[in-house]
């Protein structure tokens, strides 16, 4: 997928205001429209310029490209987008149409799960209806997921000024993490979304949880993933060792002749559910340096007087 540059594709400056996007989109429909237009790419020209439209000309989705823009990238560049690209920016409405199917895939893996159709506040004022609801993703540490928490989190909710330009409005919320709460799940929060029309109710905010990478744990849905580093003599001869979990450190048995990347399962050390995941505890052998006297005069001794060669049984298929 190839990142793609909308204002580029508008013509326009990427701090153009509303009219000014609005004035070119409208100027290049008169020269790629398919009904009126004999240039050969006339359909597929006019399909990116409708794109880069739809992307421009909404307040939201053109904060968080903005954003996104800011990372360096340049037209026709490979792409993939970061976990946390959109992180913090508030977005209202339903999810998307994509017009029929006819958006890209790289206007699809931005947007494609984003708010969209927002009624105007006009419109709502004759409706007199509910507030529209709002949803935005956060990132929380797995401790968090792990024991619950009450935060403080501070979001984006991208706005046009008075120039037709984008400006953030900061919306704070005080957010309760349920314990055992899992990547995707989606909190919320009552009457924090769009305030209604008159004495109508204000929508709900809605927060999709992701857990942040842990520098020890893995988490896949409710079990937890973990490299141990032991020592070749704990591995051969088994011990008793320590184990970190997030509630705090356990102890293991490491049975006797446990090779590199045997797995051992901690049941109920995982997330808290009904019932708790699990921890499975990967084994990473580690050797000691070669380089100290020490252990080079032991490594030295293994190799005359052990009869090991972890080849032998490739002279049998070789």
């Amino acid at each position: 997928m190839q990142f793609r540059d909308y204002y580029a594709v508008l013509g326009v400056a990427p701090e153009a205001s509303a009219e000014e996007i609005k004035r070119a989109r409208r100027k290049l429909a008169r020269k790629y429209h398919p009904d009126l237009s004999k240039e050969p790419d006339a359909v597929e020209r006019m399909k990116e310029i409708n794109e880069a439209y739809d992307v421009l000309s909404d307040v939201q989705k053109r904060a968080a490209y903005d954003r996104l823009r800011r990372g360096g990238y340049r037209a026709g560049q490979d792409f993939e987008p970061p976990p946390d690209w959109d992180e913090g920016f508030e977005f209202s409405g339903a999810d998307l149409d994509a017009a029929g199917g006819e958006f890209s895939d790289f206007f699809e893996t931005l947007f494609g799960g984003l708010g969209g159709g927002t009624a105007s506040g006009a419109q709502r004022r004759r409706r007199g209806t509910r507030g529209v609801d709002h949803h935005a993703r956060i990132a929380i540490d797995l401790e968090d997921a792990f024991k619950g928490a009450r935060r403080r989190v501070t979001l984006q909710v991208p706005e046009w000024d008075g120039a037709g330009r984008v400006s953030v409005r900061e919306h704070v919320v005080d957010v309760a993490i349920p314990k055992g709460v899992r990547s995707g799940q989606m909190l919320r929060l009552r009457g924090e979304g769009q305030a209604g029309a008159g004495d109508a109710p204000p929508g709900d905010l809605y927060l999709e949880v992701h857990v942040r990478p842990h520098r020890l744990f893995r988490l896949e849905d409710q079990d937890l993933f973990l490299d141990l580093p032991v020592t070749p003599w704990e591995a051969a001869l088994g011990a008793t060792v320590r184990v970190p979990t997030p509630a705090g450190a356990v102890e293991m048995r490491v049975p006797a002749n446990s090779g590199n990347g045997r797995v051992l399962r901690l049941r109920g050390r995982g997330l808290p559910a009904a019932p708790p995941g699990d921890l499975y505890v990967t084994l990473r052998v580690v050797l000691p340096d070669a380089s100290a006297p020490k252990a080079r005069e032991l490594y030295e001794t293994m190799a005359r007087e052990l009869a090991f060669d972890p080849r032998r049984d490739w002279e049998r298929t070789t």
